[in-house]
């Protein structure tokens, strides 16, 4: 979260002001990411699914999805074009991103400030990442 709060780029080039609340699905791992203005605010650990429905959508990626992305942005500074957000969700049949209430406008949020979660993604390539196997 400081990798990406501290990164000048996220202000640029598409990314900017963002206000969205994100759920992540990992396997059985959920996380919500508070964007507020220029700054990711907050990470927590959410304890069931039903908290979903308090993020504007969240993001499901299976595992390995996950961890191919996170090692191709570690290995080239930044996702490749195979393994953005955008593309990602472009090439999965029914998308990404989804809301757990079914709010299409909040669901939108993902493709407003894609850029934005594309970057802070891709700040993930200035930490140490490990995976459970």
């Amino acid at each position: 979260m400081d990798v990406f709060n501290s990164d000048e780029l996220k202000t640029t080039a598409g990314g900017g002001t963002c206000d969205a609340i994100v759920g992540i699905i990992n396997g059985e791992s959920l996380f919500q990411l508070r964007f507020e203005g220029i700054e990711c605010v907050s990470v927590d650990v959410l304890e069931d699914e039903d908290q979903l429905g308090m993020t504007d959508f969240y993001i499901e990626l299976h595992p390995d999805d996950w961890k191919d992305m996170l090692e191709n942005i570690k290995e080239n500074g930044a996702a490749t074009l195979e393994y953005t957000l955008n593309t990602i969700d472009l090439e999965t049949p029914e998308g990404i991103a989804r809301s757990w209430v079914d709010d299409q406008y909040r669901q939108d949020l993902f493709f407003r400030y894609n850029q934005t979660f594309q970057y802070f993604f891709d700040a993930s390539s200035k930490v140490m990442t490990s995976f459970k196997e």
